[in-house]
């Protein structure tokens, strides 16, 4: 019988790009899934789950009140609500991003333990890691030095959620899951420029028919990318078998160069743009890669999507959207 079968879960962030995923696989489990949202507007991403689920209209995680009330009668609480964007979000956004992740967490995190919640899975993030981080990178230098540099805001919040979750569980004994989730796309990605990462902005501009297509940097910066899917299925398996606020990275230890990745995107488009590498423009870690040996051993993850089969998908799921 699965762990989650009958057993009621609260997903914050549950209508988003990941969350929505997460939501979809814990109702084929068998759980009983809420998800607390702002207001009541039509959510596209649920709609695979949506006569499964229960929707839990205003509430703000902003305000402790509600996190009580949304999380009270709840067994398992997944935080995946989050605040993030591309590079140049994040270089302008530093000090919102950093109060509104840890607003949000730390009221979640107070509401679960004041409600005697069974377990807690924070969701942390690679960004934890220095820009100059040992590759593969191993779960041990997540609070080495600083965070990259050009993602501050987000790496420090996601370390302090760490950290909080660390502290909770030494102090009133806790049951906390923290995965540590690499690069995440797919299908139900967020494709707006100002706030969209890497892939889903490559998809969008070569399918736009931009040319020359500008990529910022010279396109030797590399990154481990966790298909959305398998990025679920890891938080799902942390949840259930490691709840001891130590933290597992979640993802793939298939390093990818950012050219190798354009000149995938556009193979996989069908289109011909000529391609320029912009070094005047940030690049963001200079190269990411996960140590997959702790997760395969402590919760039995491993990746199962390839990239090139990911990226067929999420350009496809994209053309779908736009009528392309």
């Amino acid at each position: 019988m699965s762990f989650y079968k009958g057993k009621k879960v609260l997903v914050t962030g549950g209508a988003g790009f990941i969350g929505s995923h997460l939501v979809d696989r814990l109702v084929e489990l068998g759980a009983e899934v809420s998800i607390p949202i702002r207001n009541g507007v039509e959510r596209p991403f649920l709609s695979k789950s949506k006569e499964y689920i229960n929707l839990l209209t205003n509430c703000d995680l902003m305000d402790l009140k509600n996190c009580k009330e949304v999380v009270q009668g709840q067994d398992i609480v997944m935080n995946l609500a989050a605040k993030v964007g591309g590079i140049e979000y994040n270089i302008n956004h530093p000090g919102s991003i950093f109060r509104e992740n840890m607003q949000t967490f730390t009221n979640i995190l107070e509401a679960s333990r004041l409600e005697n919640i069974e377990r807690l899975l924070t969701v942390s993030s690679a960004c934890v890691y220095p820009r100059y981080c040992s590759i593969p990178t191993p779960e041990s230098e997540g609070f080495k030095d600083s965070p990259e540099p050009t993602n501050d805001g987000y790496g420090w919040a996601k370390r302090m959620q760490e950290f909080l979750s660390q502290a909770y569980h030494k102090q009133y004994g806790m049951k906390i899951a923290i995965a540590r989730p690499y690069n995440a796309y797919g299908p139900r990605d967020d494709f707006e420029p100002e706030t969209s990462h890497v892939i889903p902005a490559l998809i969008k501009r070569v399918l736009d028919g931009e040319n020359p297509l500008n990529v910022w940097g010279d396109g030797e910066q590399s990154r481990s990318f966790l298909y959305a899917k398998d990025f679920a299925e890891g938080l799902i398996l942390t949840c259930e078998k490691y709840a001891r606020a130590d933290p597992v990275n979640i993802g793939t230890n298939e390093e990818t160069k950012i050219g190798d990745l354009v000149r995938t995107i556009v193979e996989l488009s069908g289109k011909t743009p000529e391609i320029k590498f912009d070094t005047s423009k940030p690049t963001g870690q200079p190269r990411r890669c996960c140590d997959t040996k702790y997760c395969e051993e402590k919760v039995g993850f491993v990746a199962k999507t390839s990239l090139k089969e990911g990226l067929k998908e999420t350009i496809e799921w994209y053309k779908t959207r736009q009528n392309l």
